[in-house]
């Protein structure tokens, strides 16, 4: 079993950023992908993106405005996002799936923080 908790969520002019942090239980955190989803008022959730033991994966998106990493001996993974917009805005949540692949569909997930609002003014 893997609990996950996130934070790092708030409220952030549009250019801004942001950084979420994923805290995960266990002592095998290392073995596990992670992902990042959200979901904005009204919409289903969406990928945001994946690291595997060392690779990233990105929605079209986000590409080269969010980045992934994370630190196994912290068992924590991140999520920084710079130059914000409004369309941003959303919970977003962490995942986590045993192996080391780069998954986008929520469904290979079977760990999942409570999530953490992100609010992007305009």
């Amino acid at each position: 079993q893997v609990q996950l908790v996130e934070s790092g969520g708030g409220l952030v002019q549009a250019g801004g950023s942001l950084r979420l942090s994923c805290a995960a239980s266990g002592h095998t955190f290392s073995m596990y992908a992670m992902g990042w989803f959200r979901q904005a008022p009204g919409k289903e959730r969406e990928f945001v993106g994946t690291i595997s033991w060392s690779s990233t994966k990105y929605a079209d998106s986000v590409k080269g405005r969010f980045t992934i990493s994370r630190d196994n001996a912290k068992n924590t993974v991140y999520l920084q996002m710079n130059n914000l917009k409004p369309e941003d805005t959303a919970v977003y949540y962490c995942a986590a799936t045993w192996g080391g692949g780069l998954y986008s569909n929520q469904g290979l997930y079977n760990y999942w923080g409570q999530g953490t609002q992100v609010t992007v003014s305009s």
